[in-house]
């Protein structure tokens, strides 16, 4: 969503700037610390430098949850409906961005909370059929094979996920072509994730897992993020 159209979106929680506004639901989106998202320099990433139907990671809203980012090469202007496991409704409003291509989502599976680590990725975006998917463009977890389509709001189209992927909300800034994470729209999971992964977490984070992300965050791709991706 672009800046100008944001403020006026959410103007219910602090400022608003115009279109298209939230509509009211059960799951309302949730604002977290803003997060301009930046390169592996340090730079402010910018949107045109994404390659397109490429996995990029980053950590948001907190130091030890990754998210991905991608380029799908398309508009996606179709507001899409969708639910929580609890039944709970809400609309994810589409891309972001010059061509509205852009999206990100948690990179926690809904269904074993299986994520990208630093030494191996079970899950991650096929551009590409794969011989366990017939399906193209759409995250895969390798554990259980759970896919998720991103162009429709990681809506589950196979596999046992019980919702979809939690989306990330981000803010277009058209002046310089750069990206602010805002927060989270769906299913949250980072509850479980912090119970069950404590111990690794603690490890892969120096003990900052459960820290909010600063206000800039690291892009990174996927292949330079961790040592090896399981491609099912």
């Amino acid at each position: 969503m672009e800046r100008r159209g944001f403020v006026k979106a959410c103007a219910a929680t602090a400022a608003a700037i115009a279109s298209p506004a939230w509509p009211d639901s059960t799951a309302a989106p949730r604002f977290h610390r803003r997060a301009q998202l930046v390169d592996d320099s340090g730079a402010p990433l910018r949107a045109g430098a994404l390659a397109p139907q490429r996995n990029y990671v980053f950590n948001y809203p907190y130091a030890g949850t990754p998210c991905f980012l991608l380029n799908l090469g398309r508009p996606l202007t179709r507001p899409v409906e969708l639910r929580t496991a609890n039944a709970r409704s809400y609309r994810w409003p589409g891309g972001v961005g010059p061509n509205r291509s852009i999206v990100a989502y948690s990179a926690i599976c809904a269904h074993k909370l299986t994520y990208p680590t630093r030494e191996i990725s079970f899950i991650s975006y096929r551009a590409e059929a794969t011989p366990a998917s017939k399906r193209a463009q759409v995250i895969h977890c390798c554990s259980e094979h759970s896919q998720y389509d991103p162009a429709d709001g990681a809506r589950v189209v196979g596999g046992p996920a019980p919702q979809p992927l939690a989306a990330i909300l981000l803010e277009y800034n058209q002046a310089t072509d750069g990206l602010i994470a805002i927060g989270t729209l769906g299913g949250e999971m980072f509850d479980e994730f912090f119970a069950r992964f404590a111990f690794r977490l603690q490890l892969e984070t120096s003990g900052h897992a459960h820290d909010a992300a600063g206000d800039r965050v690291v892009v990174t791709e996927l292949a330079r993020y961790c040592r090896q991706q399981v491609l099912c």
